[in-house]
């Protein structure tokens, strides 16, 4: 019998992501190792201790990837592994992550590597981290010894993962390591630091390679009034929606600083980002007032809710964010896209589903370049612990020992042919034939037998 397909353009790329603290384990001069000392900060108390144990064998998971048939992969480098004390550069970190990035080349693996993925230096935070002037200095400092050294491997660039998450999770929800000026002021300050960090780092890399693509991983939520909301949760959810998704783009756009975050412009930012990274995860319910969360965790009565109340699986949304960043002009990568899941009971369907949604974008010829699933091994979910599993390959920390997902299987199945099937849609996750393939034969008769 004949299948349907969603065919992917033959120069897709194909990847996985990881982030350097969430996978290498060991990194004691980070903010995020002290702040796991402290009973309370970490869900279960747990510890990111080895972690995946990437900084001593990252090759044997870029194996997996290999194996799995992806052509791209997303990692970060960890700012307080290459520059443990001021002004001092470790040439060991470097040569590391120099076999890392050859080891993904090696694999036909192509790199895309983010500068900043949360984690700071402790040296860094005792001078006021991105709240002090001079970070924009120490930031393109690092930055340029990070290019001369590794650029020649580096196929593209992100400058900071998550500028707006930093933000909530750090001055707002208090979740993420305390910064010593922890007031709102201070984290608007922040923000603005971190947009002058990005155009630090953005002209520092194209004066090297000025063809390399520079761009940042935004995360994208949909945010909505609440189910039975009025008008007044109608205006501020959109209120927070262009606050949380537009302000950092609509800034790199034009180099403005718009309310609440302050006026005025900021030198070299105009223009200053070569692609859209979108980070895609679920949707959020807001309503005004705020109570003490800013954003609801309130879902509908039909909702698909992933591990611990994580989010809700709404695909369409990745439609809608894509749809939303054409403004930009950009060509987009989803840069992250996942949950957790355990047991692996929604991650294949999810996976189709999403892919269903960019494949949709694809076919209106909107710029979607390719596709980075978080994570590709189990890894240490920050605040969160072990007790969120995202890969598409299961890890145990204790052992250490790797266990491919049916997940991951079917991720296999879809990079090496570059298509979404009926066929695979019917052995991986069947309750999706309707949904995703309505004219196939087969789905045809389970709505008959419905």
């Amino acid at each position: 019998m004949a299948q349907a397909e969603m065919t992917f353009p033959a120069d897709f790329l194909w990847g996985t992501a990881t982030a350097s603290y969430q996978v290498e384990g060991n990194n004691k001069n980070s903010d995020w190792w002290v702040w796991e000392q402290d009973p309370g900060n970490i869900a279960n108390n747990h510890k990111s201790e080895l972690a995946c144990n990437w900084w001593q064998n990252a090759e044997a998971d870029l194996d997996l990837a290999a194996e799995m048939g992806t052509n791209a992969h997303r990692m970060s480098l960890e700012w307080s592994r290459i520059e443990p004390e001021p002004s001092v550069f470790s040439n060991d970190a470097l040569d590391r992550y120099r076999q890392i990035l050859q080891a993904m080349i090696d694999r036909n693996i192509e790199p895309m590597v983010t500068l900043h993925h949360f984690s700071n230096p402790l040296w860094l935070v005792e001078k006021g981290d991105f709240d002090s002037d001079i970070v924009v200095e120490y930031f393109q400092r690092y930055t340029d010894r990070v290019v001369s050294t590794l650029g020649n491997l580096v196929a593209k660039w992100i400058t900071i993962n998550e500028p707006m998450v930093y933000f909530y999770s750090r001055y707002m929800e208090k979740v993420f390591p305390q910064p010593n000026n922890s007031g709102m002021r201070a984290g608007i300050h922040s923000l603005r630091q971190m947009l002058r960090c990005h155009a630090a780092a953005y002209h520092t890399i194209k004066d090297k390679y000025p063809d390399a693509p520079v761009g940042v991983a935004k995360n994208f939520p949909i945010i909505e009034p609440r189910l039975d909301g009025n008008r007044l949760d109608h205006w501020w959810a959109s209120r927070i929606s262009r606050m949380f998704n537009d302000f950092w783009l609509d800034a790199l756009q034009d180099g403005r600083i718009r309310w609440p975050f302050g006026r005025g412009k900021i030198k070299n930012l105009a223009g200053s980002f070569d692609f859209v990274g979108i980070n895609y995860y679920t949707r959020f319910y807001v309503k005004f007032p705020p109570g003490k969360d800013v954003i609801d965790k309130q879902w509908g009565p039909d909702a698909l809710v992933s591990d611990g109340n994580y989010g809700e699986v709404y695909p369409y949304g990745l439609y809608r964010a894509i749809k939303h960043v054409l403004r930009y002009k950009k060509p987009i990568f989803i840069t992250e896209n996942g949950l957790p899941d355990a047991r692996d009971k929604q991650r294949p369907a999810f996976i189709m589903d999403h892919l269903r949604q960019i494949w949709q974008a694809i076919s209106f010829c909107y710029p979607v370049m390719g596709y980075y699933h978080w994570s590709l091994v189990d890894n240490f979910e920050w605040d969160r612990g072990w007790t969120q599993r995202f890969g598409l390959i299961a890890l145990d920390p204790d052992t250490q020992e790797r266990t491919w997902r049916t997940s991951g299987r079917l991720y296999s199945e879809i990079c090496s042919s570059y298509k979404v099937s009926s066929d695979m849609a019917q052995r991986y996750a069947p309750q999706m034939m309707p949904v995703m393939f309505p004219g196939d034969p087969v789905s045809v008769a389970e709505s008959q037998d419905l």
